[in-house]
């Protein structure tokens, strides 16, 4: 028999609107995202599952100095306690806290193979060991000695802490990464002793900026290494507002080889680049022949890093080569700053360097002010059973009586000794064999020392200058532990300016250089066949297309387009499709209206004036070098709009200008009657009824006038046989006899 579902009575039938259970739902998400996963706390530096996992290892006892635990006892008890999500979250968690080429200063002391700088992953939990180090041990520190709070754990059997006491810089000195939800946070790892000098700074000046911090603290200092090339006023400017990047370039020296041959070595690489993938990408990229300086790459890595470059000859610039890697692979890498992090563990604030290290030091006092109280708590329970044990000695005999003789001794020791619960309890919970131990002078040192520990923990308590002094002190401590000196403290990245280089020289460098013919269908499909080819009859093109123009270029040469609307756009042969199949649609490769096609397309060559004119018979000379754009956008320089548009374009040389219409009717005029202009509308050139401009070509007056026929033979005419043609700019012109039918010169721009 099948189940009955019975519908709920209408009054348990809560309508809520969709929007707002949404926006409910999707708030709590965020929220929870931002507070307990991605952003770490300015504090201590942890987000929830590193600070879980290092207070599991602190109850399993896993201090510096004693023995390994399998990491499979370390994931599963921080899983089962405090953390309850995937075990690999946790490892993984775990791990990078482990690698000392993804933390600059190691959580986790690991034991196995916590996998490489390659990207190889590590071993299975279960083959892994770890304990903790003594950056963990410093975080620790004080955390029995109620220096912060606790909160129950996700099913209340126990606590754990909001917060570690965080006696070492672990926000800046680690860095963290990490997206929320509407935020992210990205802080590259720095050096501890210099962020100790900053922060010992901050103490004595409270309200000192961070511009004045960076006297200490130059810039991150990645685990591996690099040097860092931007300018000191953007590192600046980054550490001030808490936004910016840094531009990290990797370490390479170059190594002579006999025969006067020689390889760079690449020693150290950007932070959080994989080193097979680099290498995989500089591989791909010598296939491709993007790297022509190039000869070979090699990975000659043992424990430390060693990529070697072999370039294509001995004669290439071994800066230029590199020049050409920093900029197509991860050689160079940009490492943003977001120094968006969680202020008093609940707000999430994107904040400067001064104020970061501010709300450490705040941290490290309310923890050293926690931990005083916590000890005076302890002297005063102390004093009051030492007052205790010292009345019992006085009275031993009547203590013991009252012991042997009643039945509830402890009321009628209180009241026979005035003595409080706490002191009775101790005298009652007393060992036998500690009485003879309880020999009055003991106890009066003991309690002597103790009320001056007292007085000197009070005098602390009341006096802000004085737990100055302290946090100082513990911070020099931490200095002093990872100083300049020390293997872990030394700086690893350093500075230095970008090396300047011809950019027309770093552009070549990436392409080889051979010689090309670049093919143009009408229909505006472009392809480069390698080598002049001078016979293009056996070249397919798509159905209803043929062959527009061709013309030789070389693979490093640049291109200019001219459209119809008026703009210039440039264009590389290098990015050009090569000779299979019928190339691509130019428009792949330049932004052009979609109403725009191509009135002419050849190589820019520099230093030449062309005299361009659009179909209203309008035109002006324009310069070669007012023509190149830099964007894809292209570069207006003839104003048209629909229907005129830009339709000629031809060199201009010479001192005479012939302009045909599509009226089959000339004009020639001399070239010094149109101005020079690097952008505008131009002048009439021809004057037209019901015509349009069809051609514009220039020539010298002492060479005649020269043109193509249909069949591609050269014809020309003297300025004598032109005379009937010859006038001023804007006039109407006569019927051509003997120009070809096209209306056009068959000059194309050279």
């Amino acid at each position: 028999m099948g189940k009955t579902l019975i519908p709920p009575e209408p009054n348990e039938v809560h309508e809520v609107p969709l929007r707002d259970a949404l926006e409910e739902r999707y708030l709590a998400y965020a929220l929870s995202t931002i507070m307990h996963r991605a952003l770490p706390d300015a504090r201590d530096g942890l987000k929830p599952v590193h600070r879980r996992i290092l207070y599991g290892m602190r109850l399993l006892n896993l201090n510096p100095g004693t023995a390994f635990k399998k990491s499979a006892k370390i994931v599963g008890d921080v899983m089962g306690s405090f953390h309850p999500h995937g075990d690999q979250a946790i490892y993984d968690a775990m791990v990078r806290l482990a690698q000392d080429f993804n933390s600059r200063y190691p959580l986790v002391d690991g034991q196995g193979n916590f996998g490489n700088i390659d990207g190889d992953n590590p071993a299975a939990y279960r083959y892994t060991e770890a304990r903790m180090t003594d950056v963990a041990r410093l975080l620790l520190d004080g955390i029995d000695e109620e220096g912060v709070d606790f909160k129950p754990n996700y099913d209340g059997q126990t606590n754990e802490p909001v917060v570690l006491p965080g006696g070492f810089p672990n926000l800046l000195a680690n860095g963290a990464q990490g997206i929320a939800v509407g935020m992210a946070t990205s802080i590259p790892p720095h050096n501890a002793a210099e962020l100790c000098d900053a922060a010992l700074h901050l103490i004595e000046k409270p309200e000192a900026k961070s511009k004045s911090l960076l006297r200490w603290v130059k810039g991150p200092d990645f685990p591996t290494g690099g040097i860092i090339i931007d300018s000191k006023e953007a590192i600046a400017e980054a550490y001030v507002t808490g936004r910016g990047a840094f531009r990290v370039r990797a370490r390479w020296t170059q190594e002579e080889g006999s025969r006067g041959t020689w390889v760079v070595v690449i020693t150290e690489i950007p932070y959080l680049v994989q080193k097979s993938r680099l290498i995989e990408k500089i591989a791909e990229l010598l296939n491709e022949k993007k790297l022509p300086l190039v000869g070979d790459v090699r990975d000659e890595s043992a424990e430390d890093v060693r990529l070697v470059i072999e370039p294509k000859s001995r004669n290439v610039d071994p800066e230029l080569m590199m020049e050409s890697l920093f900029r197509l692979t991860e050689l160079e890498s940009k490492i943003p700053l977001n120094l968006n992090v969680l202020m008093n563990g609940r707000v999430p604030r994107v904040v400067g360097l001064a104020e970061c290290l501010r709300e450490w030091l705040d941290h490290l006092r309310d923890v050293l002010i926690r931990r005083w109280n916590y000890r005076k708590t302890q002297i005063e329970h102390r004093l009051e059973v030492l007052g205790g044990y010292l009345i019992a000695y006085l009275n031993i005999d009547k203590v013991i009586k009252i012991i042997r003789t009643e039945d509830e001794p402890k009321p009628v020791l209180m009241k026979t000794f005035k003595l409080t619960e706490i002191q009775a309890d101790s005298i009652l919970n007393m060992r036998l064999r500690n009485l003879r131990k309880l020999e009055e002078m003991e106890i009066r040192t003991e309690d002597k020392n103790l009320r001056n520990e007292l007085k000197g923990v009070k005098s602390l308590l009341g006096s802000e200058a004085e737990q100055w002094t302290r946090v100082g002190e513990q911070v020099k401590k931490v200095r002093d532990m990872f100083g300049p000196k020390t293997p872990l403290g030394k700086r690893r990245t350093t500075f230095a300016d970008a090396p300047e280089h011809d950019l027309a020289a770093i552009e070549e460098a990436f392409v080889e250089r051979e010689p090309v013919t670049v093919v143009v269908s009408e229909k505006g499909w472009v392809r480069t066949m390698k080598g002049h080819m001078a016979d293009l009859s056996g070249l397919a093109f798509k159905t209803d297309d043929k062959l527009g123009q061709a013309f030789f270029a070389e693979s490093t040469s640049k291109l200019l387009l001219f459209a119809t609307n008026g703009k210039f756009y440039s264009l590389d042969v290098a990015k050009l499709p090569g000779g299979r199949g019928h190339g691509e649609p130019i428009r792949m490769f330049a932004d052009m209206d979609q109403d725009a096609s191509i009135v002419s397309l050849f190589v820019n060559k520099g230093g030449r004036k062309f005299l361009i004119a659009n179909s209203e018979g309008q035109g002006f000379m324009v310069k070669e070098e007012d023509c190149v754009g830099n964007t894809r956008k292209g570069k207006q320089v003839m104003n048209v709009t629909m229907p005129n548009e830009a339709c000629a374009i031809c060199n201009a040389v010479g001192d005479t200008v012939a302009v045909i219409g599509s009226n089959h009717k000339m004009v020639v005029f001399p070239l010094d009657q149109v101005p020079e202009m690097a952008r505008g509308r131009g002048v009439r050139l021809q004057k037209y009824t019901s015509a349009k401009l069809s051609d514009v070509t220039t020539f010298d007056a002492r060479e005649g006038l020269a043109w193509k026929d249909s069949a591609g033979r050269d014809q020309g005419m003297s300025m004598k046989e032109l005379a009937d043609w010859v006038g001023n700019r804007a006039d109407a012109g006569r019927l051509a006899h003997g120009l070809p039918k096209s209306n056009k010169f068959g000059r194309a721009v050279e």
